[in-house]
């Protein structure tokens, strides 16, 4: 599809047409955009600056705990998130290495600058993307209500297929530290004050949600000397798959770790009065997994000190991120609470602390999909969703570019599963639960978090980002052959006897394991914590070399396997609930013994399955019991009905709001 020449109306207001209008260049943005590109659709990314492109207005590091499951699952699924971390990281660190695999979370240190400008490139070298800074001030929509284009506050009209909003903290935003208020979004950019009335007189209903960051502290005024050094990894494992280990391995630089203490808190109790927080002036709910430093003094009043890192922003500065110290206390207050920490009593601010408003959206009117239920051919994606995070907010505009792309080819929409991805828990999370402040992901919100490891995110996925057309088939065999390769391993080291020789007996020894009295299988011995599958290779004479990534996954596969099976068997049990459908635009008051509760519940949300239903808060076992009775009931009063609900995906794009 080629898009058609500019034209000038009577008015000398400018027209384009394109297949998709993605507004917002952030994180979210920019995957989106790169997906619809990426699969042939004339695509048109809008930002209110070119400069702020995948800018990191917070904390400039991708990953972390279960932030680092994200950035793998994107990157299997086609995304761009791990490549660019891969080439601009200047700290990579695995997390958790001490505990199980199901939490292993992989978390780099960007260079904010290089990681942007990276970003920025790619997106001007990909075909069929174009840029345009401008502000988009109103979505546009025919007599059905499906999205037909986008204006722009110049008057220019971008007539559209498909539209995907992903705004980030821009929408109506304001800054606040202290009494100092200033109506621009995050790091003096401008903010976007027009596209909000647009969507509300289309009867989208919004939230208003608020963020912090912390101060940036010259580092010629810090004592390192009083900080504990912290070091990243000897090795570095990278976040994507396609990146080659060794050609990223390099010479890393610190971050440092100091702590808050009570005369810092001492500050803090005597200024709240002074903090827009505590004053009354934000209307916005902040994220409670990531509080300010007001809040924590507040909240976690019995704590006498509070971690602090002091990390890099990039190579070619002297700016330091405080991390965990976001605050809008005033100007003064910051130059005094910050001096009581250990290290910085003579630091000087580059940059104030401040926190940010802005409007999003109620995600319970999303389906799965990202596609708003009231206009079809409109997703969205990212921080406007409700959630926090450039990890969330790039899964996110992945899977709504990929949706958007799907309804104009008229193929199947992508809709991840809880079973299948971190990025299905956090979707399903937010369409299903909603929330009423920013989410962020955490591996306590996946229940199968032991088959959805970080390590397999391409096994488990890279077929469907083939299958989408993101991931070439040369990336797709490997798979294929990797998957064929762990599977042959295991069943060989399941029929490895092994005696109890002198070598084995020396080799228990060596690694403080129990000695053996008679002989065994090979995988009994992996499932030992103290072994692995790496220390057995001496009394393995018939092992062949694997690549690494593949012994790891057999020495995953056999040590869990209990626990693997275990997890499995409760998926079968949640797939045969997400298969059962259920009708749309359906009134519940149709099926009586259902709870006044449950019934506007469930009218409100329209959930898709019986399992999605069983996740919305407020519809209890025994109501799901009642739906159950009712499609049973269907069966035989209207066999035609129900056999055609429950043979439709509810997944096919631009079929999805007739059924």
């Amino acid at each position: 599809m080629k898009r058609k020449d500019l034209k000038v109306s009577v008015k000398n207001l400018l027209e384009e047409t394109y297949d998709v209008c993605v507004v917002g260049a952030g994180h979210a943005g920019c995957e989106a955009a790169l997906a619809c590109a990426r699969l042939g659709m004339e695509t048109i990314i809008f930002t209110v600056s070119i400069d702020s492109i995948a800018m990191m207005p917070c904390n400039p590091n991708i990953g972390g705990t279960s932030k680092g499951h994200l950035v793998r699952e994107v990157d299997a699924l086609g995304g761009e998130m791990g490549k660019n971390i891969d080439r601009t990281f200047i700290q990579s660190k695995m997390l958790n290495k001490s505990k199980g695999p199901a939490v292993h979370s992989l978390r780099a240190q960007a260079d904010k600058a290089e990681y942007s400008s990276r970003m920025r490139q790619t997106l001007q070298e990909t075909e069929h993307l174009t840029i345009r800074q401008a502000e988009v001030s109103e979505i546009v929509t025919d007599e059905e209500n499906r999205i037909t284009g986008v204006k722009t506050v110049s008057g220019a009209l971008y007539h559209c297929k498909a539209a995907v909003l992903c705004t980030g903290t821009y929408l109506r935003a304001r800054c606040l530290t202290g009494e100092m208020i200033t109506h621009t979004g995050p790091n003096g950019l401008q903010a976007a004050n027009h596209l909000t009335e647009s969507l509300l007189a289309h009867g989208i209903e919004m939230y208003r949600f608020k963020t912090g960051t912390p101060a940036r502290i010259d580092k010629r005024s810090i004592d390192f000397s009083k900080m504990e050094e912290q070091f990243g990894d000897e090795t570095v494992v990278p976040f994507s798959f396609t990146t080659d280990p060794k050609e990223v391995q390099k010479e890393q630089v610190s971050c440092w770790l100091t702590y808050t203490n009570e005369k810092t808190h001492e500050i803090i109790r005597n200024n709240l009065d002074r903090s827009p927080i505590y004053a009354g002036i934000i209307e916005g709910t902040g994220p409670r997994y990531c509080p300010s430093i007001e809040d924590k003094v507040v909240r976690f009043a019995d704590k006498d000190r509070h971690q602090i890192f002091i990390e890099p922003e990039g190579i070619h500065t002297n700016e330091m991120y405080i991390g965990g110290m976001s605050s809008s206390l005033p100007e003064d207050v910051q130059h005094q609470m910050y001096r009581t920490l250990p290290g910085l009593e003579n630091a000087k601010i580059v940059r104030n602390a401040y926190a940010i408003e802005y409007d999003c959206i109620n995600p319970k009117q999303l389906y799965p999909s990202l596609e708003f239920k009231k206009i079809p051919g409109l997703f969205s994606g990212g921080q406007f969703n409700g959630s926090s995070g450039y990890e969330e907010a790039a899964c996110q505009g992945l899977i709504a570019g990929i949706n958007a792309a799907m309804k104009i080819l008229k193929r199947n929409y992508l809709i991840l599963d809880r079973s299948e991805a971190y990025i299905g828990v956090l979707i399903d999370d937010l369409v299903t639960k909603g929330n009423k402040e920013p989410y962020r992901m955490m591996t306590s919100r996946a229940e199968y978090r032991l088959l959805l490891r970080q390590d397999n995110a391409d096994l488990r996925l890279t077929k469907k980002g083939y299958e989408v057309g993101l991931i070439s088939k040369e990336r797709y065999d490997w798979v294929c052959r990797k998957e064929a390769m762990i599977s042959k391993e295991i069943e060989r080291v399941n029929g490895v006897k092994v005696g109890a020789n002198q070598e084995v007996q020396a080799l228990m020894e060596q690694y403080g394991s129990i000695p053996l009295n008679t002989g065994t299988f090979l995988c009994e011995l992996i499932r030992r914590p103290e072994l692995d599958y790496d220390k057995l290779a001496p009394i393995d004479p018939e092992r062949e070399a694997l690549p690494e990534e593949v012994a790891q996954q057999v020495n995953i596969r056999i040590k869990y396997d209990g626990y693997i099976r275990r997890q499995v068997k409760q998926v079968e049990h949640f797939k045969k609930l997400e298969k059962k459908k259920l009708p749309q635009d359906f009134d519940y008051h149709e099926i009586s013994g259902l709870r006044i509760e449950a019934v506007q519940k469930l009218n409100e949300l329209q959930p898709l399955s019986i399992g999605q239903a069983s996740r919305i808060s407020g519809v209890t076992p025994a109501d799901v019991s009642v739906i159950l009775v009712y499609l049973e009931q269907l069966k035989y009063l209207n066999p035609d009905l129900f056999y055609q609900l429950q043979g439709d995906s509810a997944s096919k794009g631009g079929e999805r709001e007739e059924k």
